[in-house]
């Protein structure tokens, strides 16, 4: 049942996005003892139509056996694989402040098929500080770094201002693949891709449900209280 390697490069970027979920919903099913699951009991875990999940996973080549439904561990395999994760993907992580500290301690990496080599910072008070045992350099080293440790993805942890000098430094040094925490939107040239987290942005609409929720429950009181 794996996924001919042709076939998962036609794989839509919509799918794209929702794979990583399936893959964590798997994974602890897989923790449970889970053996085998339903596309409806997949698609009901992880909040999507099962309609749409059977749709994602024939684009890996996966259509499950009906009446069984999919082998937890072939399918998380099949997934993992699609998305890279059975390779080991060199990170350098660029702005060692807080959140730069937290995301190189962060032991996700290191079972998710990522492996942190390089982290950058100008602030010379953190000049050879070891985190997580690799020491923080400047950033003027990552170019030769790279040119003798090949770097997958550079992540940007800095503040706005610097992200786009930091992506700059970036792409010169023939890194393609970005991953930017800061609250910026980036430019970059063809061939180079950016995902962008912006936690500012999540916690402003997760306040918007907030209020609204505030909202219901203040209006539920007042009818109430009229009654």
């Amino acid at each position: 049942m794996s996924a001919d390697p042709a076939l998962r490069r036609e794989i839509p970027d919509a799918t794209v996005a929702r794979l990583p979920e399936y893959l964590r919903t798997l994974s602890r099913l897989a923790e449970d003892g889970v053996l085998s699951v339903s596309s409806e009991e997949l698609a009901a875990e992880v909040g999507v139509r099962s309609a749409q999940l059977r749709k994602d996973l024939s684009h890996l080549g996966s259509y499950g056996v009906r009446g069984v439904g999919y082998d937890v561990e072939t399918l998380a395999l099949e997934i993992s694989r699609a998305l890279g994760l059975t390779e080991d993907w060199p990170v350098a992580i660029v702005g060692m402040g807080n959140l730069g500290h937290a995301l190189a301690s962060y032991s996700g990496f290191v079972t998710k098929g990522f492996r942190i080599v390089g982290l950058y910072d100008d602030d010379p008070q953190l000049a050879d500080e070891l985190v997580v045992g690799v020491p923080i350099r400047p950033l003027a080293e990552l170019p030769a770094h790279h040119a003798v440790e090949a770097i997958a993805i550079g992540v940007i942890a800095t503040p706005a201002p610097a992200a786009q000098a930091v992506c700059d430094a970036l792409v010169g040094a023939g890194i393609s693949s970005i991953l930017n925490f800061a609250p910026a939107v980036l430019s970059v040239p063809e061939g180079v891709d950016v995902r962008r987290v912006d936690l500012s942005t999540e916690l402003q609409i997760l306040a918007f449900h907030a209020q609204r929720k505030s909202l219901a429950a203040g209006h539920l009181r007042e009818a109430v209280a009229s009654s």
